[in-house]
């Protein structure tokens, strides 16, 4: 693919990610990528400042659109036949309104995760979508980065080619520390947060998604208990789950934003799933770069599988090591860009597979101990 004359791309947000994150993907894909023609703040200051990021890394100028004048408001921008494209990255709150009004301008919406801030709100976005634009041929996808990184599928391909057999049992912990020094924690929005969960939602899906990709078997089930240990992280900040699968298999799901110290945040991290013939574990660390010399960001995927001889006896546990870079909104964005341009769908940035992690922790939150069926809860009433 090849940036096509007629479509351009704007922005919509300027915060951390937004220029840390989808500004850099931008620049990785250079010809994939469609010209960005345009950012958008509520402030013309923190849109100029993203402007300003977006000179410096893509070395062209985008026009600047803020709600302070009419005249360069979101309307306007949506009205510009040159802009196909909108890259969603507003606070949790704000999104499902905005998708729908750059859905309703005739716009290609790439909006960031979560897909809304609760299922019930989830599931009516969708069907608006569904009914009223998907059939005009505009697509609408979620930025769930870590449902594309090469890391997370590496390990889902291993899984389902029976490298270690078939899964039995599985355990996510991903445990942080949050203090109000945080530039996440700094964010406004997330400060006084007025969507379920807090950070749990904010940064939870990452990991319901991780599991959602890796694991052969839908999540079916789940009981869990949800607290909160730090008062600046309300309304909670830690949960822990227990999860069947529908082929029977089951795990455990552990996250919290409340450790007391960083160092804590190291221990145990990491997805390890077990199965009949082996199991394999995914974590982030860091790997120099052979070329450069500098430290990169890699899921490792370590696979451990046990080797059979002939007549099925256990022989030597082979293992294998891939190192992934972490490269998700580029992966994200490119096939996102596919599927306007191309009219490829790879099925990735689905709505309604989004909308199953914003249930898994949902069901967390408020659980309180009872079993709650995951697919009964996203499935329309």
């Amino acid at each position: 693919m090849s940036r096509a004359a007629n479509t351009g791309v704007a922005i919509l947000g300027s915060g951390i990610f937004a220029k840390e994150a989808h500004l850099p993907a931008l620049k990785a894909l250079g010809s994939l990528a469609p010209n960005l023609k345009a950012v958008y703040s509520r402030s013309e200051k923190s849109a100029r400042e993203l402007a300003d990021e977006a000179v410096e890394l893509l070395h062209y100028w985008p026009d600047i659109y803020h709600d302070g004048d009419p005249a360069v408001n979101l309307d306007a921008l949506l009205a510009r036949p040159d802009v196909s494209i909108v890259i969603v990255v507003l606070p949790i709150t704000l999104q499902p309104s905005i998708v729908l009004k750059a859905l309703a301008a005739g716009k290609h919406v790439i909006s960031e995760k979560p897909v809304a801030p609760d299922v019930a709100s989830g599931l009516k976005l969708i069907a608006t979508y569904e009914a009223g634009y998907k059939p005009k041929g505009l697509v609408w996808r979620v930025a769930e980065n870590w449902e594309v990184e090469p890391g997370y599928t590496t390990a889902a391909q291993a899984i389902r080619a029976g490298r270690i057999g078939k899964v039995t049992l599985f355990s996510l912990r991903n445990v942080g520390s949050i203090d109000k020094e945080s530039k996440w924690y700094k964010t406004p929005w997330r400060t006084v947060p007025d969507y379920q969960g807090g950070f749990l939602l904010d940064g939870g899906v990452h990991s319901a998604a991780a599991l959602r990709v890796i694991l052969p078997s839908p999540l079916a089930y789940l009981s869990g208990f949800a607290s909160l240990n730090v008062e600046w992280l309300a309304p909670h900040d830690t949960l822990i789950s227990i999860i069947k699968c529908a082929d029977g298999s089951h795990g455990i799901f552990e996250l919290s934003f409340a450790a007391p110290t960083q160092s804590r945040s190291s221990i145990g991290d990491g997805i390890v799933i077990t199965g009949t013939d082996g199991y394999l574990t995914v974590n982030q660390t860091k790997v120099k770069d052979p070329v450069t010399g500098d430290e990169k960001s890699v899921f490792r995927v370590i696979i451990k599988s046990i080797i059979r001889n002939a007549d099925g006896k256990e022989g030597p546990e082979r293992e294998e090591v891939i190192d992934e870079a972490v490269r998700g909104v580029e992966v994200e964005l490119a096939s996102f860009f596919a599927a306007v341009v191309e009219g490829k769908d790879d099925g990735l940035g689905s709505p309604r597979g989004a909308l199953r992690d914003v249930a898994m922790i949902e069901a967390s939150l408020n659980s309180g101990g009872q079993l709650i069926d995951l697919e009964k809860l996203v499935t329309p009433a």
